[in-house]
This record gives C-alpha cells, structure tokens and sequence, in this order.
C-alpha cells in the first residue's frame, strides 16, 4: 500500500482522553472507535496509507460521527478535529459513495430553482395537517413528518414586512448589514428570517439584502464534497461583496460556521483565497451582532415564557460562541431555566438524522429527557438543524413545548411591547 503524508494536525493529538466525555457517540456506543481520539488513530492510518480507503470498519466509525466538534472545546493541545475529518470524509468521496439520500439533498441544495420548487411542496404539505398525523410513524418518513411539522410558524411570514418608522434609527448612524437568508432557514424560516431584518433594524442596523447567494456549502464540505462546497463559496463571496455591506448577519449556527472557514475552504486558490479570507472576517452571528451593540431590552411582563437554552454544536464548539444568545434571551424579558448538558449535540448534524436516524434519535433522547424536567415552554436555538430535531422530538413524545429561535422571541417582545 502506497505512504501517503501525514494528516494534518493530527500530531498534535497527545491521546488525553479529554475528549472522551464530550462526544455523544462515545457517551452513546461506549466504544473507543467511536471517540475522537479513536477516530484520529484512523484517520491517522488512512493517511499514512496503512489501511485503504474501502475499509468498511473505519467507514462505520467516521460515518458515525456527528462532526459536533465538541471535542476541540474540550481539547487541550488545540487538535483541529473538524478539519481533519473533512478532509479525510474528500479524500474518501471517491471511494466510498455517498449515501443515496445524502447525494439527492447535496444536489437539490445545489440548484436554486429546484431547490425552490422543493421547499414550495414543504410549505404546501406543512399547511396540512398530514405532516402532524405522520409524525409518530416510524423509520426516515415519521422523523422527516415531526421536524416539517415543527418548522410551523403562527403567520406564516414569507412577505419582508416594513418595519414602523418610530422603531428605525436616524439614517447615517447605521452600520450595513447584509442578511444571509439560507436555504432552510428562507425555505421553511421565513419568519424567522423576517424577525431577524426587524431586530436588527430595531436595534441600530441598517438591513440589505445580498442577491444570488446560495446555499454555503457546509453539507457538502460534512459529506466530502468539497470541491461543490468551493463553487458555491466563490457564488457567495461575490454576491456579498456585491452588497456593499460592512458585516453579514447570520441566523444560522451550521451556515455562519462555514462562512467564517471560507478563507481554509479556499486556502489553496490563489485568485479567491484573500477574498474568501476578507469575507470570512465580515461574518457574524446575529447573536454576536445584537451582543456587541447590547440588545434593547423590554420590561418582563408576568406573562412572560419560561425559556431553556441549548446551544447548537456549531455556534458553541465551531464558533466559540456562548454568551451571546443568553445575552439576546435575557433582554426579552423571559424567565430562563439552565438546560443540563446544554453543550451536548441533539444529534442534528445537517444530514446526520437522515442517514444515521437510529443513533441520531439515540444522541437526541437524553436531551428531550433533560428539557422536559426542565418545565420550559419554549426550548431556544440557533440552528435549523436542531430547531427542526427537537422540535420533532418534542412533536413526537407530545411534549408542550415548542422550539424557537432566540431572534424569534426577541421580535415577539419587541411586537409585545409595541401593542401593550
């Protein structure tokens, strides 16, 4: 078998252990394979070329792993885990195919127009009631009824609506934000999307939106298909530029992480890799942007929700950031309740649940478990993925409470306020 180079990064791996207790695979199987640090020892010998590529054992493993990179906050000597297994899941895309319904959402996410078409049917089929009487059915068509049935919003919400004048700052005094809309967030989030426009202006912003984006990228780079991921960078870049914004706001935990690695994404293309670089550093989440400006606060009101956080694998691990979003929830006036392991990943994982479904809902079980003792009536997080698994956890065990995104209750409070 011919030696190949080293994995990168991977030296730095000193075999701790303190990854152990923070990867929901390990805590799930009980099986070092199924570690970080198991995972490194093969993704080290698949490099050195000392395994193949076709190993249906080391397959298994890598394929198991939800890429929450909870392991780098936890790692000591700094291992770029997530780094290592993209690169690892590219150089095996060759070898070793995609799952089917993997490679059909990669390509529908690729193409606008089909994409469009396809999330219009979503919005028709949740507009019924058919995804709810399906929820509780087992296998892939229950699990993918609950997460479209959760994505309901009251007022549905795709219109951008104007925003009163008395709540929009003086002109001159804004700094341009462009909003990245998303595939799934503008698909089945409008509302959210439009929650986002409304409480960034509110809060000193002057919104802009940036035509001819498209999907980021992040599914494909999780699924080895790096090269798409890097076409669809180079269509970002540009649109964003275009927008003459200063930052751009993203709503989207999964999405903001991979728009902030374009300039590693990029790193090897010479024409785009300061681009990608310089629009890397322009990339916020929209809970750092409200953090940094301090969100306008309402008067809590005796009516107010009681509130539970989870913080989504790649805002906390791939971001580092945590204070943010508490910072947003508070100034809603809600009444927050610490979630128990609240840095553990739900088992979204992008893809994760349509082709790991049975170790997806595994991952998923103890936080449902932990949200329930919890008595909140509203679970918040910033990521589509694991708005739509919890909330078809929620929807599946006929839990009352409903999962929505921090923005989302910052613009209810503000519209709360407005009428009382």
């Amino acid at each position: 078998m011919t030696a190949r180079a080293p994995l990168p990064g991977s030296e730095l791996c000193v075999h701790c252990g303190f990854c152990l207790q923070a990867c929901p695979t390990y805590l799930a199987l009980d099986d070092e394979n199924d570690s970080p640090r198991g995972r490194i020892v093969l993704m080290k010998a698949l490099a050195a070329g000392t395994i193949a590529d076709t190993d249906p054992f080391v397959g298994l493993h890598l394929d198991q792993c939800l890429g929450c990179r909870a392991c780098e906050t936890a790692c000591p000597a700094g291992v770029p885990y997530g780094q290592m297994l993209e690169a690892t899941r590219e150089r095996q895309a060759s070898v070793r195919p995609t799952p089917l319904v993997a490679r059909l959402v990669l390509r529908v996410f690729e193409r606008p127009v089909v994409l469009g078409i396809v999330m219009f049917g979503a919005r028709v089929l949740r507009a019924t009631r058919l995804p709810w009487l399906l929820a509780k059915l087992p296998g892939r068509i229950g699990a993918s009824m609950a997460m479209l049935a959760s994505t309901r919003r009251p007022g549905g919400g795709r219109a951008r609506v104007a925003l009163p004048s008395s709540t929009v700052p003086a002109a001159g005094t804004l700094t341009k934000v462009a909003t990245l809309d998303g595939c799934v967030m503008e698909g089945l989030f409008a509302s959210t999307n439009r929650a986002t426009e409304r409480v960034l202006a509110i809060n000193g912003f002057a919104v802009t939106a940036a035509p001819g984006q498209q999907c980021c990228g992040a599914l494909h780079v999780h699924a080895g298909d790096a090269d798409a991921a890097r076409a669809l960078a180079r269509v970002n870049i540009a649109a964003f530029e275009q927008s003459g914004a200063a930052l751009i706001a993203v709503n989207s935990a999964g999405c903001g992480a991979m728009l902030k690695e374009y300039g590693h994404l990029l790193k090897d293309d010479a024409a785009w890799r300061e681009r990608a670089t310089l629009f890397s550093k322009r990339v916020k989440d929209v809970t750092e942007l409200l953090a940094d400006v301090g969100p306008r606060a309402v008067t809590p009101s005796a009516d107010a929700p009681r509130v539970t956080y989870d913080a989504p694998c790649h805002l906390l691990h791939a971001q580092r950031i945590a204070d943010a979003p508490l910072r947003v929830l508070r100034a809603t006036g809600a009444t927050l309740i610490p979630l128990p392991d609240a840095e553990q990943c739900c088992g979204s994982a992008g893809l994760y649940s349509l082709v790991e479904p049975s170790l997806s809902l595994r991952v998923l079980s103890p936080k449902l478990a932990h949200i329930a003792n919890t008595g909140a009536q509203v679970v918040a997080t910033g990521n589509p993925g694991c708005l739509m698994h919890i909330g078809a956890g929620l929807v599946r065990s006929g839990a009352h409470a409903v999962a929505r995104h921090p923005v989302e209750l910052l613009d209810d409070a503000y519209a709360a306020e407005r009428t009382s």
